[in-house]
């Protein structure tokens, strides 16, 4: 049963991921004009500071989904399993 309902689980999400995600343009209004303004000075240091900051921001819910995983395969395999 539980492997039914995590098989449909990622299909269901694999079909709304791939559903056609419209193409996103948004940034935060900050972000545009400090990046429009460096383009005009022609100064490339803050795209790369950007860059590296938003890749920054972006470890931060990786790691938490990574150690959850690793937390929880660790306990389902130190369980003892029930023989019927």
């Amino acid at each position: 049963m539980r492997h039914r309902i995590l098989t449909y689980s990622l299909l269901f999400a694999l079909a709304a991921v791939c559903a056609g995600p419209a193409p996103v343009l948004a940034q935060c209004p900050m972000c545009k004009s400090n990046v429009e303004s460096a383009q005009r000075e022609e100064q490339k240091a803050v795209g790369k500071g950007l860059n590296v900051g938003i890749l920054f921001l972006m470890t931060t819910p990786y790691l938490l989904v990574g150690t959850l995983a690793f937390v929880w395969m660790r306990r389902r395999r130190s369980k003892p399993v029930a023989h019927d």
